[in-house]
């Protein structure tokens, strides 16, 4: 009985302890470096990294433009995310293609370094009569802070480039009409680590004189606060929870009552 009361006590313990974690997990805002954006965002690209659209999360980017175009856009990401690009491209009439073709979509982060894809498509063949091509690209989690010599993603703007990377020469040149969009998911504490960037890799930053086209680099929310902080907590009330109730368990009822003193 006294072994079951004191499980009983570790369990409503340990309810009580996650109950308000898991709370304040629910409270805890995405890390976002501005509000989500929703609806349109803007209708044409940028031609380079330094004319890249910007559009925010959340929001769809849309650009009519020509086969054989290098399309540019630009959106915000936050430690703790784990951004996930997707386009798609309206092709022309089939009957005025000569043959397939091949998109491709890249996301570089704030140095322009080419961002590796945890998963989708990132390159994809169309038939000579295929309608649309849709492309996706699942980043890794941003950290807050990464060695120098490492490719990690960070705190910052990222660019995406979609492009047609194979297709006749004589469909150079076709209209298209190209949408893309960005989401994010919330890893949480999963992928914390202590520090932060002093500033977030946005272009201009450093000088002062950022783009008025490129994101703005307000209301980031990396520093050091996670969610692991809470679960840290949490483990170690769990732990000396745990350590009282098995020196209850295994300390004994004392000297039996007919063993004299003297034994």
């Amino acid at each position: 009985m006294r072994v079951a009361r004191v499980l009983t006590t570790v369990a409503l313990c340990a309810a009580a302890l996650l109950g308000p974690a898991r709370a304040a997990l629910a409270d805890t805002p995405s890390p976002s470096p501005t509000e989500s954006g929703s609806g349109a965002g803007p209708t044409v690209a940028g031609t380079s990294f330094r004319t890249a659209a910007a559009f925010e999360q959340g929001q769809t980017a849309t650009a009519d433009a020509s086969s054989g175009d290098y399309l540019y856009w630009v959106f915000p990401a936050d430690a703790g995310q784990r951004p996930t690009v997707r386009a798609k491209v309206t092709l022309p009439d089939a009957a005025a293609r000569h043959g397939g073709s091949t998109w491709q979509l890249d996301v570089y982060d704030g140095l322009r370094r080419r961002q590796a894809c945890m998963y989708g498509m990132q390159t994809r063949a169309a038939a000579q009569d295929a309608a649309t091509v849709e492309l996706s690209c699942t980043m890794r989690p941003v950290r807050a802070l990464a060695e120098t010599w490492a490719n990690d993603p960070l705190p910052g703007s990222y660019y995406v480039r979609l492009t047609v990377s194979d297709a006749l020469v004589t469909d150079l040149g076709l209209p298209v009409t190209a949408e893309v969009r960005a989401v994010s998911k919330d890893v949480g504490g999963a992928h914390a680590v202590d520090g932060s960037l002093a500033e977030p890799l946005v272009a201009g930053v450093s000088t002062g004189t950022q783009p008025g086209d490129d994101v703005a680099d307000t209301e980031w929310a990396s520093g050091w606060w996670s969610d692991r902080w809470l679960w840290t907590a949490a483990g170690g009330l769990l732990g000396a929870l745990a350590g009282i109730a098995g020196y209850v368990l295994t300390r004994g009822s004392g000297r039996p009552s007919r063993v004299p003193p003297a034994a």
